[in-house]
């Protein structure tokens, strides 16, 4: 087996370690003796998403994400195929915002990808600390580190998870990032997947659903010190 993961613009999102999440999906596939591939795609670089398992996102600044949007307007046909035929991408931050139908930042509206149903607007104060959340897809908090302008809606999408300390998606809310398909948009920065391990395999599951055609049982890890940073930030104290 086999899992191809596509990298989009590292050359331009790539805020807070984030790359981290693509180092642990490919980890947590070796380690279970399943083959697995980064193809990383820079600025102007056509993507192939029928050769793609898993797509990441990252975030950027507001210069970048403006960069970015017009390279994503190109192919925006075909990654809205490929996520409504499944494929799984987990978007951070920025590229959370940008599947969304726009940002609009203090000083202009940048134009999203509408993908998904939800918008965001520039505030004042930055939200910025430790965030836990109870979500879903875990069984236990996930945990991770918010630092956006941001205010997200996400309108009557489902929400990653529900806040439980922190801002999340607009500060108000109790909503924390969005889930559509197999589409996980987050601010959670840390990286969010190493801290997080059941976060991780439930999008490798769902690639591996989507590329096989059926539940594929995936090994069990020693999670051992995942789990002990991950209760450290739950249990912080801000």
């Amino acid at each position: 087996m086999k899992l191809t993961i596509g990298h989009l613009y590292p050359d331009l999102l790539n805020l807070y370690g984030d790359r981290g999440n693509i180092q642990c999906f490919c980890k947590r596939l070796q380690w279970r003796g399943i083959d697995c591939e980064v193809i990383p795609y820079l600025s102007g670089d056509t993507v192939d998403f029928d050769t793609l398992d898993i797509v990441f996102l990252g975030g950027g600044s507001d210069r970048e994400q403006e960069i970015v949007c017009q390279y994503l307007k190109n192919i925006r046909e075909s990654f809205l195929n490929y996520i409504e035929n499944d494929g799984v991408v987990l978007a951070v931050c920025g590229g959370y915002q940008l599947l969304g139908k726009y940002y609009q930042t203090d000083k202009k509206k940048i134009e999203g990808l509408s993908i998904l149903d939800i918008t965001s607007e520039w505030d004042q104060p930055r939200l910025i600390g430790n965030i836990v959340l109870n979500s879903p897809l875990s069984s236990r908090s996930v945990v991770g580190f918010e630092n956006h302008a941001g205010r997200t809606n996400i309108g009557s999408h489902m929400p990653f998870g529900t806040v439980v300390r922190g801002h999340g998606n607009n500060g108000t809310s109790s909503q924390e990032g969005v889930i559509y398909k197999n589409v996980v948009g987050t601010y959670l920065h840390g990286p969010l997947l190493p801290k997080n391990p059941e976060i991780c395999d439930y999008l490798l599951n769902c690639a591996l659903k989507r590329k096989y055609g059926e539940e594929i049982e995936l090994a069990p890890l020693d999670d051992t010190l995942e789990n002990k940073a991950n209760k450290v930030i739950a249990e912080r104290q801000e």
